[in-house]
């Protein structure tokens, strides 16, 4: 019997594993590839964003309600899932706005890399998905995220750094998100104004800035038949998330014909794969390739 494939998926906050690559996770567990979400922060600073979860008692216990939000998303998709400790660092109204003192995101790398090391080495995963170097957009957090991530993969194999956090493992393959992408939603847009159905991404698509892109799209995961997952895992973030937003106002069924993948970046790579890829594990055999470490 082969050894199973295993996911490893870097994210910032609570919520963000559901808006960002979720439906490829839930292919991939329900595949058999065993999948890990770390999550960086607990989300303590995050926003209420739904009106109907902007209560006082919500607000008060928000650290401890984000965590529940947490297990049921986690349920709902099928992974396993991990806190990595750090605290929530906001998102500064202005960039003259100090962070606050102890976040995240003023954490030296190497702290902020040790714990995410360590899962790196007691999980063994053969591929990590996380941001880009912007962070999908400039949170604090988001950013950071990928210095960690970059880091844990440059380092776990390297028996050399990191001591004490386990033995080496060296992943193979590392991914950044590219679901937010202007020609995904003129797609969408396109597509809900030929059905004259109005579409939310117009306001959203004109402001834009066109520049070149940074990051090429590399892999789409087909992954469409698992969107109502990703949908119900969204949900699950009652705080983040309202129903009724625009989030949801895209029929399924069109998301599905129109845009059925999630996108990804490879941005390293030590397998021989093709590009374009449609799967995350293109060139991985779990059964015959284990990895070397530095």
């Amino acid at each position: 019997m082969s050894a199973p494939l295993r996911l490893m998926a870097v994210h910032a906050h609570p919520d963000d594993e559901s808006s960002k690559g979720a439906a490829t996770m839930a292919r991939y567990v329900r595949e058999g590839v065993e999948v890990l979400v770390c999550t960086l922060t607990g989300g303590e600073r995050g926003s209420v964003l739904n009106p109907k979860m902007d209560r006082p008692e919500i607000v008060a216990n928000i650290a401890e309600v984000r965590r529940a939000e947490m297990a049921r998303a986690r349920e709902i998709l099928g992974v396993e899932q991990r806190f990595m400790g750090f605290v929530d660092s906001g998102l500064p109204e202005n960039e003259d706005e100090p962070l606050p003192e102890g976040c995240f995101a003023l954490q030296k790398l190497e702290d902020a890399a040790a714990p995410l090391v360590a899962a790196v080495r007691e999980f063994r995963p053969h591929v990590i998905i996380t941001y880009d170097d912007d962070g999908g957009y400039p949170h604090p957090d988001h950013i950071m995220t990928n210095r960690v991530s970059v880091e844990a993969f440059e380092a776990a194999g390297d028996p050399d750094r990191y001591p004490g956090t386990g033995d080496p493992w060296q992943p193979l393959k590392l991914y950044y998100q590219m679901g937010f992408t202007k020609e995904r939603f003129e797609a969408l847009h396109e597509a809900m104004t030929e059905r004259g159905l109005g579409s939310p991404y117009a306001d959203w698509i004109s402001r834009w800035e066109d520049r070149p892109a940074k990051w090429p799209v590399t892999t789409r995961v087909p992954c469409g038949d698992y969107f109502e997952i990703r949908d119900e895992a969204l949900k699950a973030h009652a705080t983040q998330v309202d129903p009724d937003s625009w989030w949801f106002v895209c029929p399924r069924e069109l998301q599905q014909e129109i845009w059925p993948t999630e996108d990804y970046h490879l941005a390293r790579s030590l397998v021989d794969t093709e590009l374009p890829e449609d799967d995350l594990f293109a060139g991985i055999h779990a059964d015959e390739v284990e990895p070397a470490c530095h």
